[in-house]
């Protein structure tokens, strides 16, 4: 499975599973087809299980994953993928051995290197901002040309179309389209709003001019 396949993907944190039908439908109303629901609630499982049921158009993951044992949970309730914040050798071996499609994080060159050994070409660079930003990120891209990222990590819509603009990027993501506060309020409508803004950033990217040809 290609997980990369919409260029924002929104991290949101549910406390309230009463809510995830809501929040993906708002993300679905404003462009967006991928949500990632972070498993570290209480909520989460039931989250992702009422997402996939209800809002089977858009594709819901699980995220901030630790245990494979998380991801098998997951999958078993409709997680198309899982995602990490990094990599650990008993964490690797574990989901790559349950074939669940896996995006999992690096902020370091040898940590790329030790993901594209395992076979893995679209990874997490988080936290993106911290980690070095578009400058390290994109200095990446000559010895590991093969890898595809999604930055995450103090991503904003000031700052994505920096990240998106790089040859190595095809996605970022982060919790700023459908922040806490807009699901603790039911602002479904704000939620869309900020989809409609992320993916307008993704379209004046790719409607630029070019430059001629000499």
């Amino acid at each position: 499975m290609t997980i990369l396949t919409s260029p924002v993907i929104p991290a949101v944190v549910l406390e309230d599973p009463s809510r995830a039908v809501d929040v993906a439908r708002a993300l679905l109303d404003g462009g967006i087809g991928v949500v990632e629901v972070a498993a570290r609630t209480s909520a989460s499982l039931v989250s992702i299980e009422r997402i996939a049921t209800e809002v089977p158009d858009i594709v819901v993951g699980a995220g901030t994953i630790t245990r494979t044992s998380q991801a098998v949970l997951a999958a078993s309730v409709g997680a198309a993928f899982v995602a990490s914040a990094g990599p650990t050798p008993a964490l690797l071996d574990g989901i790559l051995a349950t074939g669940i499609p896996y995006l999992p994080g690096c902020s370091t060159a040898g940590e790329a290197m030790e993901l594209q050994e395992r076979g893995l070409t679209e990874v997490r660079f988080f936290p993106a901002e911290a980690a070095g930003g578009p400058a390290y990120l994109g200095a990446l891209n000559g010895p590991l040309p093969r890898l595809r990222f999604c930055a995450t990590g103090g991503i904003t819509l000031d700052n994505a179309a920096r990240y998106l603009a790089l040859p190595n990027v095809d996605a970022v993501g982060g919790t700023w389209i459908a922040p806490a506060e807009l699901i603790r309020t039911h602002d479904w409508q704000a939620i869309t709003a900020n989809a409609r803004q992320a993916m307008a950033t993704v379209s004046a990217l790719t409607t630029e001019p070019q430059p001629l040809s000499a």
